[in-house]
């Protein structure tokens, strides 16, 4: 039977305490650099107990849930490949000699094996074996083993060194526990920061959506109510027009009626993109192909298109639901932009596709669609693009970048209104010197109410 307290065998032959101590400040000045669990181990095996005159040695490490040790290092017969453990062996706790230190915490020498019928043989058969644990907070983390082929082999002296390298190690392992806490804590410090950076972005994302929706909203609602009220006096300053053409005969005179005519027509021309900005223009939608659009805007007798225009149109394209002068309206700003965005010339790219949009597609959309099918207008230039602070306001209601007189700043928030009271939207990508490319989506005209469930996937 196994004995806590094992007889001086030992003591008879003559220990190198020398060998002992240097071997043990060279393991203190090196557990300071060791950098993980699996290579102290490792150490603590070979360069250690492997160098006290021990002639064999093997580590266990204990699982979390205190159940079963699992064997982690060797040195001697038991490890000849190296620092790789081939099946390692696994040991309950409380079964065997090894189990029992495990359970109970406490080191044991056994003098003969031989009589000890909870030993359990190795391939090898030993006749002695010291063993001790490592405890750490009170929990046992792993044992360290040594058997021997002779009775008798351990005595006082080897069970004191392998206590105090034990203790080293489990001092060790603390220190390496900690510093995982530590890095664990910053990680997760650095992820909290990162959550809170992201959801702060979100919600200043969100504001400035709110504040941009409300803004155009109460833009809207303004521009709407003017539009009306002014068209109302349009109405009669058109209509006094008409009645004095009849009484003018000097050319002066019919020459100053025509400029008044001309600027009335602006006039009107200026209220109908402001109902379209604010949505609320009367529409009438119906099925077109934006194929022929395109291509009637395009004609070279249509006296739109000045410059070189590449058409790439899909053949099999869907048709769209959507008011077809509106639609011809936007085309033809965009184009007209597009021209004025290349003063030396330039390619102008105009392109149409079908499309299935996504929750998940990261479109850089100007207002939110719901998912299903789309046709895709697309107009790219390779003109002198737009900047990065005019880029967050080319969508507002009178901002242009032309000079005076030269555009009313209506454009592509007229789109923009159009787009949105369709059903579609507008989406923009623009580099300085390298173009711009402005995207129009319109829904497909379906019959099927449930085309959003019914589509290919």
């Amino acid at each position: 039977m196994p004995k806590l307290l094992p007889p001086h065998f030992f003591e008879q032959k003559q220990f190198d305490e020398a060998l002992t101590l240097r071997t043990l400040n060279v393991f203190a000045v090196d557990l300071i650099a060791i950098p993980n669990v699996e290579d102290l181990f490792w150490y603590v095996a070979q360069n250690v107990v492997g160098k006290l005159n021990f002639s064999d040695c093997v580590i266990y490490q204990a699982d979390d849930e205190q159940r079963v040790l699992t064997q982690v290092a060797a040195l001697g017969e038991k490890n000849p490949f190296g620092r790789s453990i081939v099946n390692p062996l696994r040991i309950p706790f409380g079964e065997g000699i090894t189990g029992r230190v495990a359970q109970n915490r406490e080191a044991i020498i056994v003098d003969d094996l031989l009589r000890d019928q909870s030993y359990i043989p190795d391939t090898q058969p030993a006749r002695s074996e010291i063993c001790v644990p490592l405890v750490m907070h009170n929990r046992l983390v792993g044992v360290i083993d040594s058997e021997h082929p002779e009775p008798g082999a351990f005595g006082k002296a080897e069970l004191e060194i392998l206590t105090t390298v034990a203790a080293m190690t489990s001092a060790k392992l603390e220190l390496l526990e900690e510093a995982e806490r530590s890095r664990q804590r910053y990680r997760d410090l650095v992820q909290s920061h990162a959550q809170l950076n992201l959801e702060t972005t979100n919600r200043k994302a969100l504001e400035t959506d709110l504040f941009n929706a409300r803004k155009l909203e109460a833009v809207g609602r303004l521009t709407g109510r003017f539009a009306h009220d002014f068209n109302n006096l349009l109405t009669g300053i058109s209509g006094n027009l008409e009645l004095l053409e009849g009484d003018c005969v000097s050319p002066e005179s019919k020459e100053s009626l025509d400029y008044a005519k001309a600027a009335a027509a602006r006039g009107a021309q200026l209220i109908r993109d402001m109902l379209a900005f604010s949505q609320r223009t009367r529409l009438s939608p119906t099925q077109i192909d934006l194929n022929t659009l395109v291509s009637t805007a395009c004609a070279l007798d249509s006296g739109i298109v000045t410059s070189k225009v590449e058409m790439n149109l899909d053949e099999k394209l869907w048709l769209v639901n959507a008011d077809a002068t509106m639609a011809r309206n936007a085309l033809v700003n965009l184009i007209t932009n597009a021209q004025d965005a290349m003063p030396h010339g330039g390619s102008l790219k105009i392109s149409t596709e079908n499309i299935r949009q996504t929750w998940s597609d990261d479109a850089a959309l100007a207002s939110k669609i719901a998912p299903g099918r789309y046709v895709r207008l697309s107009v790219e230039d390779d003109g002198v693009g737009i900047s990065e602070e005019s880029h967050q306001q080319i969508f507002d209601p009178f901002y242009t970048t032309k000079p005076v007189g030269a555009g009313t700043g209506l454009g592509l928030s007229m789109i923009l209104g159009f787009m949105q009271q369709s059903g579609g939207t507008v989406s923009v990508e623009t580099k300085i010197n390298s173009g711009s490319t402005f995207r129009l989506y319109f829904p497909a005209a379906t019959d099927d109410a449930n085309d959003l469930l019914t589509m290919e996937r």
